[in-house]
This record gives C-alpha cells, structure tokens and sequence, in this order.
C-alpha cells in the first residue's frame, strides 16, 4: 500500500471519528488517543518503525472492541485500517 493510500484511509478514519456522537468518559479517551495516532501516522515526520506501530495496532484493537455495538460503521473503517498497517508490516 503507498503512502498515499494510507493517508486516505487515515483521513477516512478521522472523518468517521468526527461523526461519534455518544460521548461517555471511555468513549472520549479512546477518540482521542485515536486522534493523536492518527495525526502521528500522518506526520511526515513520523518514521514508522513497528516499535513504534505496536501500540498504535494494540490501540487500534481496543477502539475495535469498544465502538463494534454502537457504531458498527467505525470499527470495520478501523479494522479495515488495522489490516493494510499489518499487511505493510507495520
């Protein structure tokens, strides 16, 4: 996957983010360490290294498993963008 695809689909995932509408303490904390590994893996400055990917995957999982009964629509945009980050080895 280029580098280009990718920022599509992290753009397509922010833009997912953006429409969440519950907002209890739990679903707060997770919209915003997404949002931050969102803007890292965007950053041209991020170098990508798989240290550094771990727990952006691991967080990833966790948004998966909170937002799969409420918003069923966002969790497969996440799993989708969970899946092209492991298939380029990240």
């Amino acid at each position: 996957m280029e580098k280009q695809q990718l920022n599509d689909m992290l753009n397509n995932l922010h833009k997912e983010l953006e429409q969440v509408d519950s907002v209890d303490e739990t679903t707060i904390s997770v919209l915003s360490a997404l949002r931050e590994d969102i803007q890292h893996l965007l950053s041209e400055k991020s170098a990508g290294t798989s240290e550094e990917q771990e727990p952006i995957s691991e967080r990833l999982g966790e948004a998966i498993n909170h937002f799969e009964a409420d918003h069923p629509k966002l969790s497969m945009a996440i799993q989708h963008l969970l899946d092209s980050l492991a298939k380029m080895g990240l």
